[in-house]
């Protein structure tokens, strides 16, 4: 997969903290955002995931919403919204709970998202692009906000 063209990065390279007990999504988003320029960091479950956090701070956080439990992904979420030192990471949620088991979690609204202590909302698969185009538009959002 090529490099997308105009995508600039800052002198570090961004990292991105991907959480899925399927090794298969895992790979796809390594697959899909290294040759983007980013650092892909994976963890098969939640609590990695928030061990790998407290070891380097993630530009922004791609999860699975039923890993261990059901609501893994929510609560994950919402345990890094939660912790000042994360609050500002923007965190997409990716599930195929819907269709797995009839389930539907789609946010309906921006109150919905926020409620759901989320940036944006995927149900898998996600298309690359979209997911791409989601985790820039995130991560340019993100910088303006913590520039003075």
């Amino acid at each position: 997969m090529e490099p997308v063209q105009g995508v600039h990065m800052n002198e570090k390279q961004a990292s991105i903290l991907c959480v899925d007990d399927d090794p298969d999504f895992l790979d796809m988003y390594r697959r899909v955002l290294e040759p983007r320029g980013y650092r892909v960091i994976c963890c098969s479950n939640s609590q990695d995931a928030l061990q790998k956090m407290t070891e380097e701070k993630p530009a922004l956080v791609v999860t699975d919403l039923m890993m261990s439990s059901l609501d893994s992904g929510f609560s994950f979420a919402r345990t890094v919204k939660e912790d000042a030192r994360f609050v500002n990471v923007p965190v997409i949620i990716v599930t195929a709970i819907g269709g797995q088991r009839g389930f539907d979690f789609t946010p309906r609204s921006k109150e919905d998202l926020q409620a759901m202590c989320a940036d944006a909302f995927f149900d898998k698969p996600v298309d690359p692009r979209v997911l791409v185009a989601n985790v820039e538009e995130l991560l340019k959002k993100s910088r303006q906000e913590d520039s003075p």
